[in-house]
């Protein structure tokens, strides 16, 4: 056998001493120096315990040889960093910090932390628990603390932060901000107190009115503010200063008095000339349409034919093109009948010529109808929804709408008027600006992060809705009827609320039953159990849409059959959006929410959980997943 030479021999032996770091390895070792950096700022040399089992330096391994208060997730994923009483004197380098940007929570409770939570803590991405209580901080609270979305709990109590919150709104996934004893100043934002578990700000300087707090939290989370006021504290806010429109007394001459009063005069006449115009305008289209009616009304006389009205209005579409927003006729006596306000004061005495009349954009058309977004004087802004082939006579139409008025849920998006002829349904609804699920689903987000957390609380809170609608509307089996993520829209606090419940009749689709005689006044009991199927159906669908990320219908995709391929082919993890795979989500409660969706999506109706059942078991998944987070650090 030959002989190995002796260089190529000694060129083995160096790689086995000192092995080459290969180009993925770069990436950890970055990791390594940063972590190195991050405790070398956080404690001086003489803080750092001596012992052997401490770590943190470059000739270890974070996660093989356990550095400590490191918790990884595999070989290479820093998940936890918890250091709590460990005596750390120094400041906390959010920089260094953010460059691990797998780890998810952060605990440095009760050490000596001096300094400022700086800016760079908005890199880290993935942070989901922040704990730094009983330190030395102080200074402003960094704006971009708010930009992290994936954030649970935050307790920042019991340092010297002083300045404004951030505007924790936008964190629509919290759960826990504690930040009492600190010299925190102005208002208390609008945080998201349905979702919120604990919220303690006592002992700061806040001031001005206490937002709503839903009747969720006690006094006790806000003492020690003296200029706080309003509910649940006892100091009720004082009202609100009157404005004058009187010009303060000053010491003008002559003729600059003149001159003002001169200018007031001009305006009233301007203001008058104004009124005046409006109202021969408004009599000469009204003689002009008394003019055209009693023209058909003679023509169609002629020729033996029942009256008839005809109302239109133009509008700019998306494009800023006109198009015909509405042509509505109707066929009962010539005569258009009233709009019907339901809910709001902000309508009361709205008449359907105005909301014709009132600029208008069309926002999309369907199947079943087209949208409008109609602005009125006054700055109202309403959205309009055209009906066609809902499946419902006229009189069954007024009759549901009445029904459905009746019931009230916190997250069901209530019509607020109505128009309803032989030939056109109007349903009218308050304009809700911060879009809809499926726009949050599929690209439309506005760089806003759909984490687990949030998508599993809609989930939760359009379950329990549509449990109470079913319940409440179950003797007139009146169900949703048209279910999906573009009916799912977020109000002012982020909060989902299924609109357009009821304006259809249950058809016979996948996914739902035809209802027997059309009918909905005294079903039998199993009648009115079927109209509800198809609801559960749909909502089954939304839940794969929360889980896959993926579009209902797509280049020949049917994302239930597609689901159910996975699922036979035993890859059920291949079938969960890899946004929430990346965030760390948990695998086992995807898994109990895909498994409730596969139930809600039975190709046999009657197999079909209810919605109160459904809306139980993801309360569980819920309640599992608060339990998973709060045994965290």
């Amino acid at each position: 056998m030959d002989r190995i030479p002796i260089r190529v021999f000694a060129i083995l032996i160096l790689l086995v001493i000192f092995p080459v770091a290969y180009p993925e390895d770069q990436e950890w070792i970055q990791i390594k120096q940063a972590l190195v950096q991050f405790m070398d700022k956080l404690s001086p040399v003489n803080a750092v315990p001596t012992n052997g089992n401490w770590g943190w330096n470059m000739s270890s391994d974070p996660c093989r040889d356990k550095w400590e208060g490191v918790t990884c997730h595999g070989k290479n994923s820093v998940k936890k960093i918890v250091l709590e009483t460990s005596n750390l004197a120094g400041v906390l380098d959010a920089n260094s910090l953010c460059t691990v940007k797998s780890v998810g929570v952060v605990s440095l409770k009760n050490n000596k932390i001096t300094g400022q939570l700086t800016e760079e803590i908005e890199n880290c991405r993935d942070l989901t628990h922040l704990y730094i209580s009983g330190n030395q901080f102080s200074g402003d609270l960094p704006a971009s603390l708010s930009q992290l979305n994936n954030l649970k709990r935050v307790d920042i109590s019991n340092n010297n932060f002083n300045g404004e919150l951030p505007d924790f709104s936008k964190i629509s996934g919290l759960i826990t901000f504690l930040a009492q004893n600190n010299q925190l100043d102005g208002k208390i934002p609008d945080f998201d107190f349905f979702n919120l578990k604990e919220f303690n700000v006592s002992n700061n300087n806040f001031s001005g009115p206490i937002p709503d707090v839903k009747g969720l939290l006690q006094n006790d989370s806000f003492f020690g503010n003296p200029q706080l006021c309003g509910k649940p504290l006892q100091n009720a806010c004082p009202p609100a200063p009157q404005t004058s429109i009187m010009p303060k007394k000053s010491r003008k001459s002559w003729f600059e008095k003149l001159l003002l009063l001169s200018g007031y005069i001009i305006l009233g006449l301007v203001v008058v000339c104004f009124f005046l115009y409006k109202l021969v305008s408004k009599k000469k289209i009204r003689e002009d349409g008394e003019k055209g009616r009693n023209k058909k009304i003679a023509a169609n006389d002629a020729a033996s034919t029942v009256p008839s009205t005809t109302i239109s209005s133009s509008v700019k579409d998306g494009s800023g093109q006109k198009t015909s927003e509405y042509s509505l006729s109707s066929v009962e006596n010539g005569m258009a009948p009233p709009l019907v306000v339901l809910t709001s004061p902000l309508l009361r005495g709205l008449s359907f010529e105005e909301l014709l009349r009132a600029p208008a954009e069309l926002l999309g058309r369907g199947k079943n109808g087209s949208l409008y977004k109609v602005m009125l004087d006054g700055g109202v802004n309403l959205v309009v929804k055209r009906i066609r082939n809902c499946g419902i006579s006229s009189e069954k139409f007024k009759t549901r709408m009445t029904q459905i008025d009746q019931v009230k849920c916190r997250n069901v998006l209530p019509a607020v008027a109505f128009y309803c002829s032989r030939q056109e349904k109007l349903l009218v609804y308050e304009y809700q600006p911060d879009g809809n699920l499926f726009n949050l689903l599929h690209g439309s987000s506005n760089g806003q992060i759909f984490d687990w957390g949030s998508r599993l609380s809609v989930a939760d809170i359009i379950a329990e809705s549509l449990a109470f609608m079913h319940q409440e509307l179950h003797e007139h089996g009146i169900a949703h009827g048209n279910l999906k993520s573009m009916n799912i829209l977020f109000n002012m606090s982020m909060e989902p609320c299924i609109s357009e419940y009821g304006i259809m009749e249950v058809e016979n689709q996948d996914g739902s039953l035809l209802s027997p005689n059309n009918g909905i006044e005294s079903p039998n009991a199993g009648h009115a159990d079927s109209t509800f199927k198809g609801d559960v159906y749909e909502f089954g669908v939304i839940l794969l849409e929360l889980l896959t990320g993926k579009l209902v219908q797509q280049n020949g995709l049917d994302l239930p059959g597609w689901v159910h391929s996975v699922v036979k082919e035993e890859w059920t993890v291949e079938v969960f959006d890899k946004a929430l795979i990346q965030e760390g989500a948990s695998e086992e409660r995807m898994v109990s929410l895909l498994q409730v969706a596969l139930q809600c999506i039975n190709s046999t109706p009657y197999d079909r959980p209810s919605m109160s059942r459904v809306s139980a078991m993801i309360k569980s998944i819920k309640e599992e997943e608060e339990r998973s987070i709060s045994s965290d650090p």
